[in-house]
């Protein structure tokens, strides 16, 4: 597993938390979804970062913490790959960061997600994620197995 592998080696690594504003959204705290999955849960000392839109570089300290460790090169894993993994990717390769994604530690969902502006049906979470993949991969990061991430 990635998350244990960075444990292992002692690597600088950050969990966060989306903690919308938006009433109704799944991942507004009342709602009560923000909660860590037991199997990736921050271990006691490690930083959690918590942020209010899609990308973890705005409105957080993360771009500031990882230059003070003179990090360049960040390797992403989470939820969902279309949404903050995107964003996150985009505005890191931005600011200049080497940006890897784990594509087998991300997914997508389906959710309320339909193509019904353009006359579709449902979407496949498979194809979402791999279509979101596809985009940024060469231009914005580099896409590998999370057993290819090194610390």
């Amino acid at each position: 597993m990635l998350l244990t592998r960075w444990r292992v080696a002692g690597a600088p690594l950050y969990h966060v938390r989306h903690l919308s504003r938006t009433p109704g959204s799944p991942l507004n705290p009342e709602g009560g979804h923000v909660a860590h999955m037991t199997d990736i849960a921050p271990a006691p000392g490690e930083p959690v970062i918590d942020k209010r839109v899609n990308a973890a570089f705005i409105g957080t300290d993360l771009a500031t913490r990882l230059g003070d460790i003179g990090c360049r090169d960040i390797v992403l894993a989470g939820l969902t790959t279309p949404h903050c993994v995107s964003t996150t990717a985009r505005m890191g390769a931005n600011l200049g960061f080497s940006v890897t994604i784990a594509h087998d530690a991300c997914a997508a969902f389906a959710g309320n997600a339909d193509a019904g502006w353009r006359d579709g049906g449902p979407l496949n979470p498979e194809a979402i994620h791999n279509a979101a993949l596809d985009q940024l991969n060469g231009e914005f990061a580099r896409v590998l197995p999370s057993g290819a991430c090194s610390p």
